[in-house]
């Protein structure tokens, strides 16, 4: 019997001779992730272990990105919390402000994540790596805290889930759409503690910034990982990044032909023929956004680790170039790393959104969460390029939230209400 491309990563990272699904192993990482919310309370559980130093501290890394900027004096103590202990311990991969960026934007852009990976990080979309090829997943910060003690967590090994995606892509319909029609098709708890594994010609024609999207928003299917098979695609994106702190392209892995797999659902694209958009209160509440063109909106934000990367920031910005916000919408964009930042700079990407009468941030994780830099007052509507839209996400609980891909919702920006791009152009 042959495996999947998470069974085979995640036997080579443990002594096992041999997994299947169900069985529970101790395996090595590669990298252990933690933030400014998340980090503290797995510092705090390490520091009682009484351990002199961290597993690697290349392997290590922590990135204040959720309440920083810190926006109150509790959020800068719980990013101190972070800089006192990468100091103490050498920490390599420690992301001060002004270097930092939104953790899963980061860490792929920064080459800290390769093919063939074992990772694992203190925040449920570190799923997100899973469209390098790596097997990545979210755990608590007692498992983080053990991860950086040790250089080893315990994982249980996940059925696998194949999706298969075939035809080509209408306009305006790109990764975000095929996993919020995914998830609307599956539900939120479709795939519970399963890989997502994403195949199919549609796939191989995804560029790497859709496929992160996808791979982001497993966890909102109740996925363990996200993952697609590297292919020529990942290889140029792992090439292109400049003075990668690891060397190597990483280790491909593909799923054998008689693996077993829970489920297999196939999709036409072509029958997505228009942007899928996430009602309240959850992921999978998807309908076509023709259907809602009579939402208004308070706010848009762009950004995010599911949509703040410089493909997304482009996208916005040949909606809203020449054109000016709805004097009644906020709009909130947020590139997700420095770099994405400064690319929107140079591109002029920056100036369209300004001009339309946007407002342009440096990185954060900030709204998504409700924490800073756009919080919903009671009543408020917002669309937003995030992955999550539970009661409160944004706000307060009597706030809604939509979801969707940049082009719907810069376009939602210009009119007030939900709108297709199509209406805007």
């Amino acid at each position: 019997m042959g495996y999947t491309i998470t069974e085979k990563i995640l036997l080579k990272h443990t002594k096992e001779k041999e997994v299947h699904p169900g069985k529970f192993i101790d395996a090595k990482v590669d990298l252990c992730l933690g933030n400014d919310i998340t980090a503290p309370f797995a510092i705090e559980e390490f520091e009682k272990l009484g351990t002199k130093k961290v597993f690697d501290r290349n392997r290590v890394v922590l990135v204040p990105d959720h309440f920083a900027p810190a926006k109150d004096m509790k959020s800068a103590n719980q990013c101190k919390v972070l800089a006192t202990f990468a100091k103490k311990y050498g920490v390599k991969n420690y992301f001060e402000i002004g270097r930092m960026g939104i953790e899963h934007a980061l860490l792929p852009e920064m080459g800290l994540v390769l093919p063939g990976d074992l990772v694992i990080g203190a925040d449920s979309h570190t799923c997100t790596y899973g469209a390098l090829g790596a097997f990545s997943s979210g755990v608590g910060s007692t498992d983080l805290a053990a991860a950086i003690a040790t250089g080893e967590c315990w994982l249980k090994v996940p059925e696998s889930m194949k999706f298969v995606y075939y035809g080509k892509l209408p306009k305006w319909v790109g990764g975000k759409d095929l996993i919020l029609y995914t998830i609307g098709d599956i539900g939120v708890d479709g795939a519970r503690y399963r890989a997502m594994e994403f195949c199919g010609e549609t796939i191989e024609s995804l560029g790497i910034d859709d496929r992160l999207s996808m791979c982001n928003m497993a966890i909102e299917a109740g996925g363990k990982n996200g993952i697609i098979a590297p292919d020529k695609i990942t290889s140029k994106y792992i090439k292109a990044i400049k003075n990668k702190p690891r060397q190597g392209f990483g280790k491909i892995y593909e799923s054998d032909k008689d693996a077993v797999y829970a489920a297999v659902k196939e999709y036409d694209v072509r029958k997505i023929t228009e942007p899928v958009v996430a009602c309240p209160n959850l992921p999978s509440n998807t309908k076509p956004v023709s259907r809602l063109k009579n939402v208004a909106v308070d706010q848009v934000v762009i950004g995010s680790c599911t949509n703040g990367r410089i493909t997304d920031m482009r996208l916005a910005a040949k909606i809203l170039r020449g054109k000016k916000v709805n004097p009644s919408v906020r709009l909130i964009v947020i590139p997700g790393t420095q770099k994405i930042y400064l690319e929107c700079v140079n591109e002029g990407l920056a100036k369209i959104f300004v001009e339309a009468g946007g407002v342009f941030s440096t990185p954060t994780c900030g709204p998504c969460l409700g924490g800073h830099m756009g919080i919903l007052a009671e009543g408020e509507t917002a669309i937003a390029t995030t992955n999550r839209n539970f009661v409160g996400r944004m706000g307060h609980p009597n706030s809604a939230v939509y979801l969707s891909n940049p082009a719907v919702a810069a376009a939602t920006a210009i009119t007030g209400k939900i709108t297709h791009p199509d209406e805007v152009m």
